[in-house]
């Protein structure tokens, strides 16, 4: 498949001509030319009138199976487009599209971007009526009015039950994610841009084999694992990749299974510290952006600068400073900035960020275990170790320790017979500077 690119760029529509060549070829396309312009969009083509003349004329020598905008098209510039063209016309969206329906395995993937396909095409849908009652051309995909109202009646139809069994998908998840909070396991959610080696950092952590591969939007699913911090319960779950201006209909495709970031304890946000720091800059920006839309700008964050294998320890050290001065001056709860290679496993910084995260998570307490019997005591510091952190042990006739514990397992040590009293102690996290 054959494909020429069109990147329109003002002071709106800032596109990365880099990423959306690596969008193309993650589709399959073969990129056979790129054509550029610096304008203010034009409102019945997107690009302006000399440069359409010029694409024509490309259109004619090369002969491409599609040509496809950078920019998003309102479904009038893609109607008047493909009318001069003759040839299909998609934009951004589109092939992002195109590259999860590649991508999705699962059922609720498949089912998730079947609904933001179904979004998107309704908006077509409704211009090719009003196309026809200007008397402009045939119906969508060729159909009359009447195939074109039955259509838009069933992507509607289509679209309810895909929405009813996207939320019985929803219910069976938080079933289970009550159960792990009910045994004690703490839920870290990566998060990032597409292609910032979230997949190869669950790998790393988990010790698994799940796909990573260096293109865009390589993982749809979600993926949850367990992995070992100190002696804790910890889930970390791999979310679908975020891109710059991901549009509402994407997003609320997949809130599903962007609500493990929702619901997450800690956001573990990954970025590549191998590029340069224009970049690192926009792509930390867009995920700010996508986490504010879905309201978890307060949860707990930790940004793991990725690659520092590929750049400099000291300019991974400057982009940590400046990733800190823009958490700072948004005010997000960013507690460590740290620099890792998930692809060599150096990770030591990021175990050590993510184990002082998790005590200051409110959930956390500290308190006082009394146990009488000697025997009981291995098993008891083997709980708490996995529900906390032991901060003093005084060995007697009744062993007293001190511990930072989750609120919702003191039941379970009750069972072992234990004393149990809160201290008077302010939280772990309290008086703790953002970036410390």
């Amino acid at each position: 498949m054959k494909a020429i690119g069109v990147i329109r760029k003002s002071r709106r529509d800032r596109v990365s001509r880099e990423e959306f060549e690596e969008l193309l070829r993650s589709a399959g396309y073969e990129v056979v030319a790129i054509l550029e312009q610096n304008r203010e969009e034009h409102p019945k083509y997107n690009i302006g009138k000399g440069k359409l003349e010029e694409l024509k004329e490309l259109v004619r020598e090369l002969e491409p199976d599609k040509v496809v905008f950078a920019n998003k098209l309102s479904p009038s510039q893609a109607y008047n487009l493909w009318k001069e063209l003759h040839i299909e016309v998609i934009d951004r969206w589109q092939l992002v599209l195109e590259i999860f329906e590649k991508r999705a395995h699962s059922k609720e993937a498949k089912l998730q971007v079947e609904l933001a396909s179904l979004q998107y095409e309704v908006p077509l849908v409704k211009e090719a009526i009003r196309r026809i009652k200007l008397g402009d051309r045939a119906g969508f995909k060729g159909m009359g009015e009447y195939q074109t109202r039955q259509y838009l009646k069933h992507i509607r139809y289509r679209m309810g039950r895909i929405r009813r069994e996207l939320e019985r998908v929803k219910a069976d998840r938080e079933v289970k994610r009550k159960r792990r909070e009910e045994i004690g396991f703490i839920l870290v959610a990566l998060a990032g841009y597409t292609n910032a080696g979230k997949s190869t950092l669950l790998n790393a952590l988990a010790g698994e084999e799940i796909e990573a591969r260096n293109q865009m939007f390589t993982t749809l699913d979600t993926t949850t694992r367990r992995f070992k911090l100190g002696g804790k319960r910890v889930l970390v779950t791999d979310t679908v990749g975020f891109i710059d201006g991901l549009p509402p209909f994407i997003v609320e495709a997949f809130h599903s299974t962007l609500e493990e970031i929702v619901k997450a304890d800690i956001i573990l946000l990954v970025l590549d510290a191998s590029e340069p720091w224009g970049e690192i800059r926009r792509k930390f920006m867009a995920s700010l952006g996508v986490l504010r839309e879905l309201k978890t700008l307060d949860r707990p964050m930790v940004v793991a600068l990725n690659k520092m294998d590929l750049t400099g320890r000291e300019d991974v050290r400057d982009k940590a400073e400046r990733v800190r001065e823009i958490a700072e001056e948004r005010g997000i709860n960013l507690r460590r900035v740290v620099s890792i290679s998930a692809k060599l496993g150096e990770l030591e910084e990021l175990y050590g960020a993510l184990e002082d995260a998790v005590l200051t998570l409110p959930k956390y307490g500290a308190f006082e275990i009394r146990v009488g019997e000697p025997e009981k005591v291995p098993g008891v510091m083997a709980l708490i170790n996995a529900i906390g952190e032991v901060l003093n042990v005084e060995y007697g006739e009744e062993t007293r320790i001190e511990a930072y514990i989750q609120t919702g397992m003191i039941k379970e040590l009750t069972r072992l017979g234990v004393g149990i009293r809160r201290l008077n102690q302010p939280h772990k996290g309290e008086g703790l500077k953002d970036g410390q």
